[in-house]
């Protein structure tokens, strides 16, 4: 039988999905799951994820290794050779986004939360802050939650949840402010993992998100 008191929740080491995770810290108890999936900002992310570990102290965390983006290639975040974009283009899917990513993540996050006996999993998508991405839209998620119905025990209900599917980056920013996630321990660049490029899509997007927010980036001396 499922627990829905207890939500295991993607953590990517970036700033939508620790602001899920305080969203969630208010509703659940906490098991913080991480995907190292070949990106190249790899290290950080972990590093990230770690710290917050730390902020958030879940009841279990995990990181587990997804190499196959890598060799698969595709997507300018796993493979060097892809130009990374510096702007989205509208009607375009950018090359930063990584085939069917979030289907294999989610795959991973309802494995554990069978096991652990989860009742809910927590992921920070943001469509508006996707843009282009189709495993960022609200009907893929809809369609991920009836194949979880179909693909686990009978006694298993397991839903997944995502808080911030349709808020702007700006939005988050603010949500994150009035829920005291920790954003000075979240990593937004594609390219750099001393300090950000601020040059790439996520830096822009993320300081657009501050500005607009009318609150200080903790990781802007």
């Amino acid at each position: 039988m499922s627990d829905a008191t207890l939500a295991v929740v993607l953590a990517s080491g970036g700033m939508d999905s620790c602001v899920a995770t305080a969203w969630a810290a208010n509703r659940y108890r906490l098991a913080m799951l991480h995907v190292n999936y070949g990106q190249q900002t790899e290290a950080k992310e972990l590093e990230c994820f770690g710290r917050q570990v730390d902020h958030f102290r879940p009841v279990a965390h995990l990181a587990v290794d997804a190499p196959h983006f890598r060799q698969i290639g595709g997507s300018s975040l796993t493979d060097a050779r892809i130009a990374m974009p510096e702007d989205d283009t509208p009607g375009q899917v950018p090359s930063t986004y990584v085939p069917f990513r979030n289907a294999t993540l989610l795959a991973i996050a309802v494995a554990w939360a069978e096991v652990l006996g989860a009742g809910r999993i927590v992921i920070g998508a943001v469509e508006p802050d996707a843009p282009g991405y189709p495993d960022c839209r609200p009907a893929f998620f809809e369609a991920a939650n009836r194949l979880v119905d179909l693909g686990t025990r009978p006694e298993t209900h397991i839903r997944i949840e995502t808080p911030l599917i349709g808020l702007t980056k700006a939005e988050v920013v603010r949500m994150g402010d009035d829920l005291a996630a920790p954003l000075g321990l979240t990593w937004s660049c594609y390219r750099r993992e001393d300090t950000p490029c601020n040059a790439c899509a996520s830096c822009r997007r993320r300081a657009e998100a501050f500005r607009d927010a009318g609150v200080p980036d903790p990781l802007v001396p």
